[in-house]
């Protein structure tokens, strides 16, 4: 040992009369591990999420909805309450949700092949399901 610092070596540890000691659990963050790959954990859970697939309806599921919605058209005004299943596409990757609206039916856009409801514009191709309530 070097004896240059021996007399040092049995002294009590310095208290400062102005800055308080700072806790055992605010020391020991002061050595926790940085976030080096900042956005990594982000891309992780966004890889792990899970998106369905669109199901692909076969030609009398399309002809039953066309009905419907020619019925609906009929009875825009009598404001007929339906659940409409329909798919949204994620925005960020392959894939999406099946999401389900209830009300009335406001308006149905030939143009557009759309139908709005609840404020919800939807397009006629991603319906999945109506159901009279």
């Amino acid at each position: 040992m070097n004896e240059k610092y021996k007399d040092m070596l049995h002294l009590t540890h310095p208290v400062s009369a102005t800055h308080p000691r700072m806790p055992l659990q605010d020391r020991a963050a002061q050595f926790s591990p940085f976030a080096a790959l900042t956005g990594y954990d982000d891309a992780l859970r966004e890889t792990a999420r899970r998106t369905d697939r669109f199901v692909e309806l076969d030609e009398d599921r399309k002809q039953e909805i066309d009905r419907q919605i020619s019925y609906l058209q009929q009875h825009l005004l009598d404001t007929v309450p339906v659940k409409i299943i329909y798919f949204v596409p994620d925005e960020k990757k392959d894939g999406g949700s099946y999401t389900a609206v209830e009300g009335c039916v406001r308006k149905i856009d030939e143009n557009t092949k759309s139908l709005r409801i609840q404020g919800t514009e939807i397009p006629v191709e991603r319906i999945y399901e109506i159901d009279f309530l």
